[in-house]
């Protein structure tokens, strides 16, 4: 009991100290001389619509974590991982969060950055539908839609392979080698950055649909919720994030969201014109 009660509390915890250094965060940026301040309120459906982002595009972090733990086990490696991958989350979604307030102040920088967000997201549907076509899904009508669908999208990617192959770094899967508590601590804390720098950039696209305190929030509050269920429930947490019908919606989700950002990069640029 020792062994879940300390890591979960921990795990509150450290999400209440990263929702702190958000809110500090967010107060300082709007001392700065930029437009558009942002608003500290915490309104449901923007701490909803993270909350819903995060878990979807966290699969991989999931199967991850999951192996990490089972080869490293006992209190005191849990507790590296859940520090580690909070601490690493919380800091990457601040990095997006900076980048994004800086970019916004310079049009072209930010038409830039959501188009990249937007050819992201696109990847991101991707490979959740590949995720989907490899389940037992029944359905075949639904799989010849989907597969249609996936080989477009591929075709659409594969022309951003040069510049998207090497921002987006692929899982460390084979990474199993026995490590020391502050060493399992350290390469916790970047695991966030190596399997989930993908999903930070796309959340960009969302920024301006939504409250970015409200869904940041959201977004830590995720990984409390996937760090908890994965210590408690690990092989349960990762047959749910694998259902295929969670797969197909995060998919439509992505694509959504890509599209929007395309039209929103339209708008902008027809600004110019």
């Amino acid at each position: 009991m020792k062994s879940q009660i300390i890591p979960l509390l921990l795990t509150v915890v450290t999400f209440f100290m990263l929702c702190s250094i958000l809110f500090v965060s967010i107060h300082f940026f709007n001392f700065l001389p930029f437009s558009g301040k942002i608003f500290l309120q915490l309104r449901p459906l923007d701490v909803l619509v993270g909350l819903i982002i995060y878990l979807k595009t966290s699969i991989d972090f999931t199967l991850f974590i999951g192996n990490l733990m089972h080869h490293h086990q006992g209190i005191k490696n849990r507790i590296a991982i859940e520090l580690g991958t909070s601490l690493g989350n919380g800091i990457g979604t601040l990095l997006i969060l900076t980048i994004w307030i800086f970019f916004k102040e310079i049009p072209i920088l930010l038409i830039a950055m959501v188009f990249l967000a937007s050819v992201v997201l696109l990847r991101l549907a991707e490979e959740s539908i590949q995720e989907f076509l490899i389940s037992n899904f029944k359905f075949s009508t639904v799989r010849k839609i989907v597969k249609l669908l996936e080989t477009v999208l591929h075709a659409f990617n594969k022309l951003f392979d040069p510049i998207l192959g090497k921002l987006l770094p692929h899982s460390p899967e084979k990474r199993q080698i026995k490590k020391s508590f502050w060493v399992l601590f350290v390469f916790s804390l970047t695991i966030p950055f190596l399997l989930g720098l993908d999903d930070f950039a796309g959340y960009v696209a969302l920024f301006s649909l939504i409250n970015v305190f409200g869904f940041a929030v959201g977004v830590l509050l995720g990984h409390t919720i996937l760090t908890a269920s994965l210590f408690a429930f690990p092989n349960k947490t990762i047959h749910i994030v694998r259902q295929p019908i969670i797969l197909l919606l995060g998919s439509v989700v992505f694509l959504g969201l890509a599209v929007w950002g395309f039209v929103e990069v339209g708008e902008k640029i027809l600004t110019f014109v």
